[in-house]
């Protein structure tokens, strides 16, 4: 994701098809790990690893760009959830960048649905915070400064990200739909818009805005997040969003820091494809229901 200065006095978001080949975002999981509903976002299988189409990844980021920026412009928030290791610090940096709210930690069960019990314990939150500046916490014991530093540490951990937001958000952007099964369940019972990152072993089906794209590397998550931060800061900016497939093209005053690998700027017709890294999703195949596991166990 760049930036070019029109020369108007505004910025427009750039996406180039090299930025994507370069951050992985066509890598998807293992043939045998697909989920078959995902098929029309597929090109082809190499070496046992599904291809993701760019084109159509090309298209559902413009279509999701377009839709967070009508949803900012209105005066809406957009809640940023990526509760998966690499993901949780690109989604509170860009959350954060675009001044929105995120979870990044884990997500608690009717965060959406049940959010006036989710309010009382960010009141309680802000509660114990006021106490440690206002001079409280020196008229109490050790023990008990000790046992509400520890509910705040609890409480700032799962529920710091969405400290400020005092309504449901206008959109959820998420990464990985596979393991946020709860958030999606829960945005889409409160009527929620629903834009994510969906790999080869997601159901786009529901999502109102499924962007087909790797959701494990570090770098097509930071790109992914970071072209919807941007859409929430350029909500009101007419300029919008450039996506320049050719790769080939050269973009006076456009620049990227993405490493440049002429191997990969061959991958378009995939010819003679070898992938060159292998998903950590795959590493951990007996593990793949875990993750659902985890969230329902919250108590």
């Amino acid at each position: 994701m760049i930036v070019k200065f029109t020369g108007e006095g505004v910025f427009m978001a750039v996406v180039t098809m090299k930025s994507l080949l370069e951050s992985g975002v066509h890598f998807g999981h293992q043939v045998k790990r697909w989920d078959p509903r995902m098929k029309k976002y597929i090109f082809a299988s190499r070496n046992g690893i599904h291809i993701i189409d760019l084109q159509k990844t090309i298209a559902a980021i413009r279509e999701s760009y377009e839709a967070i920026r009508k949803i900012a412009s209105s005066g809406k928030s957009v809640l940023f959830v990526g509760t998966k290791k690499q993901a949780q610090q690109a989604i509170a940096k860009e959350a954060e960048r675009c001044g929105m709210y995120y979870v990044n930690n884990r997500w608690l069960g009717g965060m959406l649905t049940n959010f006036t019990t989710i309010k009382k314990s960010l009141a309680r939150l802000k509660k114990i915070e006021k106490m440690e500046v206002d001079g409280t916490f020196a008229s109490l014991t050790k023990k008990e400064v000790a046992s509400l530093q520890k509910e705040k540490a609890k409480l700032e951990k799962n529920l710091g990200g969405i400290k400020e937001m005092k309504e449901l958000p206008g959109a959820i952007f998420i990464i990985d739909t596979h393991k946020e099964q709860i958030a999606v369940a829960e945005a889409h019972r409160m009527g929620i818009p629903v834009v994510a990152v969906v790999d080869t072993n997601c159901n786009p089906e529901g999502i109102d805005y499924p962007i087909p794209g790797n959701d494990d590397a570090i770098r097509a998550i930071t790109l992914f997040t970071s072209i919807i931060a941007n859409a929430v800061i350029e909500a009101d900016n007419d300029a919008g969003l450039k996506i320049i497939e050719n790769l080939n093209e050269d973009e006076d005053g456009v620049q990227t820091d993405a490493v440049s690998k002429n191997e990969d700027e061959e991958i378009v017709d995939y010819s003679n494809y070898q992938p060159t890294e292998t998903k950590a999703s795959d590493n951990d195949a007996d593990d793949k229901d875990s993750l659902v596991d985890e969230d329902k166990l919250y108590k």
